[in-house]
């Protein structure tokens, strides 16, 4: 009954930016990790940023300095804050907790980066 409701994707020129919003239902989430991973057609999911529940963080080397994930435990909701997008972003963004258990993927949001 755990529910992730993705949303913020969009169109947005090489250089610009975008938040996407993930929020939580059906689970404690202040008690659990939060991840975000993005899947690139034809390619495999991969995971793009951490947040543990005390709020340390990891990033993937590709996003590291451009990308910031935050929490908000009174929302229930989890942030992926995007700058200086690139092409190669571009992907469908998915939130999960940490790590995800098999078959709990959502509807993602796309985000299309293109001049």
């Amino acid at each position: 009954q755990v529910q992730l409701v993705e949303s913020g994707g969009g169109l947005v020129q090489p250089g610009g930016s975008l938040r996407l919003s993930c929020a939580a239902s059906g689970m404690i989430f202040r008690l659990n990790g939060m991840d975000w991973y993005r899947q690139a057609p034809g390619k495999q999911r991969e995971l793009v940023a951490r947040i543990t529940i005390n709020g340390n963080t990891n990033y993937a080397d590709s996003v590291k300095g451009r990308f910031t994930i935050s929490r908000d435990n009174a929302k229930n909701t989890v942030y992926l804050q995007m700058n200086s997008l690139k092409p190669e972003d571009t992907a469908v963004y998915y939130c999960n907790r940490s790590p995800p258990p098999p078959g709990s993927w959502g509807q993602g949001t796309q985000v299309t980066v293109s001049s």
